[in-house]
């Protein structure tokens, strides 16, 4: 399998989460090609591969405007194709109902401005990085950590990313994706959140 992953990222770390996606990717057979989108991403041939996945991270319930541009301009080329969507937000690291809730609602607004319906979608926590915010900024992400039952220390940098649970989305979607895989769609959370939860 031929996998594009197009990526948008704030902090950089959706980057990370990308490359390690293409590297489990690799080491399964598969050829795995990460790209950044920094504008519409018209010089890009998607018809070149088999399944595409992209990924984006939530800032004030949004995601980054050149990933939405890029969904809105290739809306049926990514129809076309099997298709993934990766999430990344600090919400996905816990298991508060209205944090999901909100995950849920930004991913219907990215959807109705971009129209596209990802086939499947994998919420993924995120990374606290301290080292690159502002005073305020410390100050406002540690509070929100602490609201949500996480103390952190500022003078670190955390990463709250299930790595497994990123791998096996990816490796699934390349199964499923391939000729007689069955392709069905899927809405997947990291391990962090629980099964119980019945979302």
């Amino acid at each position: 399998m031929r996998i594009l992953i197009v990526f948008g990222t704030t902090e950089g770390h959706t980057r990370e989460i990308c490359q390690f996606a293409a590297r489990a990717l690799r080491e399964a057979g598969h050829t795995a090609t990460v790209e950044e989108v920094s504008t519409d991403g018209s010089d890009m041939r998607l018809s070149a591969y088999d399944g595409l996945v992209l990924a984006g991270s939530l800032h004030v319930a949004r995601y980054q405007p050149t990933l939405t541009r890029f969904a809105q301009a290739h809306a049926a080329e990514l129809d076309d194709k099997p298709n993934a969507f990766i999430s990344v937000s600090l919400s996905a690291a816990g298991e508060n109902p209205d944090d999901w809730e909100g995950l849920e609602q930004s991913l219907a607004r990215f959807e109705h401005e971009t129209g596209w319906t990802p086939r499947r979608v994998l919420q993924a926590a995120g990374a606290i990085r301290y080292s690159q915010y502002d005073f305020f900024k410390r100050l406002a992400i540690k509070h929100i950590a602490a609201r949500r039952g996480r103390e952190t220390e500022t003078s670190r940098d955390y990463d709250l990313t299930d790595y497994d649970a990123v791998r096996a989305f990816v490796l699934d979607f390349a199964a499923m994706a391939a000729p007689g895989g069955g392709e069905r769609p899927q809405r997947s959370a990291t391990l962090t959140r629980k099964e119980s939860d019945g979302r």
